[in-house]
């Protein structure tokens, strides 16, 4: 028996036969073309890439009619290489000089544009090398008349080993037969776990030289929830992750049966759980799920994939579609969080060594007010169409939200010149993901009307850990007594001035930890759709003075895996 550590990217726990997916590799023969020849070779070239784009555009019509149209999205990118002038005008201009079959330069071509964005250092544009990669060899298997290996071919539940998956071959997985997959690269960010999560498939990726480690017909465990991979498990091994598997049914059985009922305590608490969403569409998923709302809508996602800035018009739509379908339930629209790990080229953000703690969020927003004022225009438009607060992201003190605020009164002054209406009460929230923001929280909440802990990066900023940074991974400690006495002042100074906190970062959707933020007095909940029943189920399961003495015993202990270590046995005695 071997055991393995990855990155977790899909949660859940899968057992099976290994299926090995091969790294797909051509070919490719440098022929000379007489110059008469080259015109077919161009013709061959474009109709390789007709083919491309019908066969993406198809698989988009599937990923959207099965999976919804925020994952068909992903494909998108797909396209754009497609188009891209550049590309296409070198492929056609080194034809003509160096009269080479047409294959061979493509790939050529290929290897150079794959080269440069391998070596960009931003996280999420590298990630783009496999949109680049996945469209090169459609195109290459057209120019030379190939079939492709595809997962839908799958005749037996296995587990899918490979060095890499596309966007494609993600989506062709048929959730009968794949149990579960492995890859020796990837990150949390990769598009492929983006859809393993979406098809919700139990998947490990970053296991670095997996492939050669296993053999077709290997047994496998999987478990996404912790990132752990295990090779031809003992007996006892293997009976205890299946006694997990049936006890994990059981669990989830039990959850979704109070999805549709309020998030009240024993004791009469109610508590709002609402869910975060990054696309218009992930709102009939919230309402699935059981969600009272939507207490985080990542708008910075509205900018990607897309050759230029979305209109005023373009913000107002998608605002108001969410705003009506959820009505009256609130949506919380947070404004652009751009910089960090979200890069767009279009607006010539400059590369920084430390891009987290650079020019990003609101500081970007206050530098470019032409490009806050037309988001928070259409805003307020969309406002009237249902129950809309705004928050501003990365408020690191007062100045900064009064910067903002002034900024959101020039935006009302020019409607109102206009007379376009919206609604002047809107309520104004602040992101408390700052520590600067945490320790001046009491200063904050005068001019406030709620907060947010976003948690992912006040962790991180607090404990110095970068969250992107597997080497630092280990220090990243969302139980650390020092995240948790930030979060009770934060409670506790909005209480004090009369305004609720809401918490929408990923510690929110963490079960055991949900006992001490219940405890020390936290109102809202903002996580993924599917983890609200859980969250449900639990506030249903508790009395609030019981969490309150849990949060009393967690701040006394010294070190966050005591913590964890506490409330995990908690939750066991509640959940029984």
């Amino acid at each position: 028996m071997i055991q393995l550590k990855g990155i977790a990217a899909a949660s859940g726990i899968s057992i099976g036969p290994v299926y090995k997916f091969g790294k797909e590799e051509f070919t490719i023969i440098k022929e000379a073309v007489a110059w008469e020849n080259i015109p077919a070779q161009i013709q061959l070239f474009e109709e390789a890439l007709i083919k491309t784009r019908r066969e993406i555009i198809e698989l988009q019509k599937r990923i959207s009619s099965d999976m919804g149209q925020d994952e068909a999205q992903i494909f998108d990118a797909h396209l754009l290489v497609l188009e891209d002038r550049m590309l296409i005008e070198e492929v056609i201009s080194r034809l003509k000089k160096e009269q080479l079959n047409v294959a061979y330069i493509f790939s050529e071509v290929l290897k150079k544009y794959i080269s440069v964005f391998s070596k960009i250092e931003d996280e999420y544009l590298k990630e783009r090398t496999a949109d680049i990669n996945d469209v090169g060899k459609r195109i290459l298997r057209h120019l030379l008349g190939k079939e492709r290996q595809s997962l839908s071919e799958l005749k037996e539940r296995a587990i899918v080993v490979a060095h890499d998956l596309s966007p494609s071959d993600t989506a062709a997985m048929h959730r009968q037969n794949v149990a579960g997959f492995v890859t020796d690269i990837g990150g949390k960010t990769s598009h492929t776990a983006i859809m393993a999560k979406s098809l919700e498939i139990p998947a490990v990726v970053g296991v670095e030289g997996f492939t050669l480690r296993v053999k077709v017909g290997d047994i496998l465990i999987v478990d996404g929830n912790t990132g752990t991979v295990i090779i031809d498990p003992d007996e006892q091994t293997l009976s205890n992750y299946q006694e997990e598997l049936e006890k994990l049914k059981g669990i989830a059985a039990r959850f979704i049966s109070v999805k549709d009922l309020p998030a009240v305590s024993k004791d009469g608490k109610t508590i709002g759980i609402n869910a975060n969403i990054e696309f218009p569409d992930e709102v009939l998923s919230a309402k699935l799920h059981g969600s009272e709302g939507i207490g985080l809508y990542r708008t910075e996602f509205f900018y990607m994939n897309r050759k230029d800035l979305p209109t005023e018009e373009d913000h107002y739509q998608a605002y108001k579609y969410v705003a009506e379908e959820m009505s009256p339930r609130e949506v919380v629209i947070r404004t652009l969080d751009l910089g960090g790990d979200k890069f767009l080229s279009q607006l010539e953000m400059p590369h920084e060594m430390q891009s987290f703690l650079g020019w990003r969020a609101i500081r970007f927003c206050l530098a470019r007010p032409d490009i806050f004022r037309l988001q928070l225009r259409a805003i307020l438009r969309a406002s009237v169409h249902g129950n809309l607060k705004l928050m501003y992201p990365m408020i690191s003190g007062i100045e900064e939200l009064r910067q903002a605020n002034s900024i959101l009164q020039d935006a009302k002054n020019e409607l109102k010149v206009k007379g376009v209406a919206y609604n002047d009460k809107i309520k104004i929230g602040v992101m408390i993901e700052v520590p600067s923001a945490a320790m001046t929280a009491d200063i904050l909440a005068k001019e406030a009307d709620f907060f947010s802990i976003g948690t992912n990066d006040l962790i991180q900023y607090s404990l110095a850990v970068d969250r992107g940074n597997e080497k630092v991974a280990y220090l990243y400690e969302p139980a650390h007594p020092a995240v948790l006495r930030l979060i009770k002042n934060v409670i506790d100074s909005a209480h004090q001035a009369g305004i609720k906190v809401a918490m929408c970062g990923e510690m929110a959707g963490e079960p055991g930890l949900a006992l001490i933020l219940l405890g020390l007095g936290l109102d809202e909940f903002s996580i993924p759709p599917q983890v609200i029943p859980e969250l449900k189920y639990i506030v249903r399961a508790i009395n609030i003075k019981a969490v309150q003495v849990i949060a009393k015993q967690a701040l006394l202990f010294s070190t966050g895996k005591e913590v964890e270590s506490f409330v995990q046995e908690k939750l066991k005695e509640i959940l029984k």
